[in-house]
Formats: structure tokens, C-alpha cells, sequence
């Protein structure tokens, strides 16, 4: 019998935190403040991300865990620097104090660059796939995070304070923000796993809609929730005067807008069929999410 989607969720985010839990960190202040940062309550969407594209493909997703782990590292270096003074200036994560307030401004940075590197180091570690598809995720990877991903999507964002941005730029600050990490997370599972290029198009196209609705999600919960549900500040767009989905197009527009993305996830994963079942119950779960 077929697990649940909770019950398979939560193997996947186990696997991900067995092997988080095998590295050994020493008692120097630079591993004391990776470690308290990447073995937090994280939700583990990115490697699971990765973890379920692999099994859709056909693998068995703990040859690729390394490589999973590396994601949770850099989305975990990104919140890090995104909590700074400089950044979004926010106080809690993931339920405890920000990494800077526990052991400050300077170490936070370093151990935001570390855990970076450190992905790196996993991304390039021996697994059991073909050296070309291996070479090819890297490159991906640094995309994804760099300046043409990830960090650019923070810029954008910075520069979008205070000021009225249309649709079309919000969606431009948050596909490199939020979707570039998302999307290349699914890339890599099935690029590491041999699936075909069709396949992994399928796949870009439902992370690049689930990119979206996640953040619109997150702007959703910024007003709804409450801080102790979602563990960090609630109203730091407001405090920051971001532009936000739910400023644009008003709550019930943010809504509306949701559930047209996910709708969109689930439809570009019409190709895989009952392979895609997994990922299609996680795009549901991103939609009802409360934290």
C-alpha cells in the first residue's frame, strides 16, 4: 500500500536531517553558528523538492542526498543574511532567535559565507550518478543562488522598497528570489536521476509556478498568521513597505492568484502521471500551509 503524502513528507525530511546530523561539527564558534541555523525546524522543501524529482524518475533518492542537503544549506545561508540589520531586520526564525542575535552581526555573515561553501563541497562530494549530470547540477546550482538567481532577486527586492511596483515586477523580484532555488531544487533530482529531457521540462515548469505560489503564500500568511504559528515577525513587508502580492491585488486577489499558480503546478505535471503524484499533493500543501 501507497504511503500517505504526510508519511512520505515526513520520511523525506527525515533522510534530509539523518544526513544533516552526520556532520560533525566541532565546538568552534564559526560550526556552533552553522549548526544552529541548519538543524532549526526548517520545513526542508527544497531537498524534498529534490528528493521526490529523483523518485519520480525512478531513482533511489538517497543517492542523491548530499546533493540535497547542499540546498538546504544555501536556503539556510540565505536566511541568515535576509534576517541581518541590513536586510530585512528581523528578530526570529524558525521559531528561536535570528542567527545574528544569538551570536552576532559578523559570525552570522561568516557562517551565512560557510554554509555556502559548504554546499558546494556536497554538491562536488562522490555520489552514485554520472559524472556529466553531476557537473551539469553544480553549474546549475550556481545559477540558481548567484547573481542571476537568488542574490539578484534580493536586490531587487532591496530596490523595491517603498516603491509601487506593478505585477510584473513583483512576480521578476520573486522568480529570482524564491523560484530560482525552487525550480533548480527539482532540476536537480531529475537531472541526477537520468530522466529525460522532457521529463525535466515538466518538472521546471511546475517548480517555476510552485516558486511563485510559495511567495504568495508567504505574503498571504504575513497578514493572516500570527508570529508564534509562523516563527519569525509577522508584518516585516508592512514594516518595510515591500510590495506585496496582497498590497497589489488586494487578499482575496492574493488568493485568487494562489490557487491559479498551483493550479498551474499541477497541470505541468500531466506528463509523469502517477510519478507526479507526490509533487502534486506537495503543491496542495503549499496552498494550505500555515507556517
Amino acid at each position: 500500500m501507497k504511503l500517505l503524502f504526510k508519511e512520505r513528507l515526513a520520511q523525506y525530511r527525515a533522510q534530509v536531517d539523518e544526513y544533516i546530523n552526520t556532520i560533525s561539527w566541532n565546538e568552534k564558534v564559526l560550526d556552533k553558528s552553522m549548526a544552529y541555523s541548519l538543524t532549526g525546524s526548517g520545513k526542508r522543501i527544497r531537498p524534498v523538492l529534490a528528493l521526490a524529482a529523483a523518485e519520480a524518475m525512478g531513482a533511489n533518492p538517497e543517492h542523491i542526498l548530499p546533493a540535497a542537503a547542499a540546498l538546504e544549506m544555501i536556503h539556510t545561508y540565505s536566511l541568515i543574511h535576509d534576517d541581518l540589520p541590513a536586510m530585512d531586520d528581523d528578530d526570529y526564525r524558525r521559531g528561536r532567535l535570528s542567527n545574528h542575535k544569538v551570536f552576532g552581526e559578523g559570525i552570522a555573515i561568516l557562517s551565512g559565507d560557510a554554509l555556502l561553501t559548504y554546499a558546494f563541497e556536497l554538491l562536488a562530494a562522490p555520489m552514485q550518478v554520472e559524472p556529466r549530470r553531476q557537473l551539469q547540477v553544480i553549474k546549475e546550482v550556481a545559477d540558481a543562488a548567484g547573481r542571476q538567481g537568488m542574490v539578484l532577486g534580493q536586490v531587487l527586492d532591496l530596490e523595491g522598497e517603498g516603491k509601487a511596483l506593478g505585477l510584473q515586477e513583483i512576480e521578476q523580484i520573486h522568480r529570482h528570489k524564491t523560484g530560482a532555488l525552487l525550480r533548480v531544487s527539482v532540476r536537480l533530482g531529475g537531472i541526477l536521476a537520468g530522466g529525460s529531457e522532457e521529463d525535466i521540462q515538466a518538472l521546471s515548469r511546475y517548480a517555476a509556478a510552485l516558486g511563485l505560489a510559495f511567495q504568495i503564500k508567504d505574503d498571504i500568511l504575513d497578514l493572516e498568521s500570527d508570529s508564534l504559528t509562523l516563527g519569525k515577525p509577522i508584518g516585516s513587508d508592512l514594516k518595510r513597505d515591500k510590495a506585496t502580492y496582497p498590497s497589489l491585488l488586494g487578499l482575496s486577489g492574493a488568493k485568487a492568484e494562489l490557487a491559479a499558480k498551483i493550479q498551474e503546478a499541477i497541470d505541468a505535471l500531466q506528463l509523469l502521471g502517477e510519478r507526479g503524484r507526490f509533487l502534486r499533493d506537495l503543491a496542495d500543501y503549499i496552498q494550505a500551509r500555515q507556517h
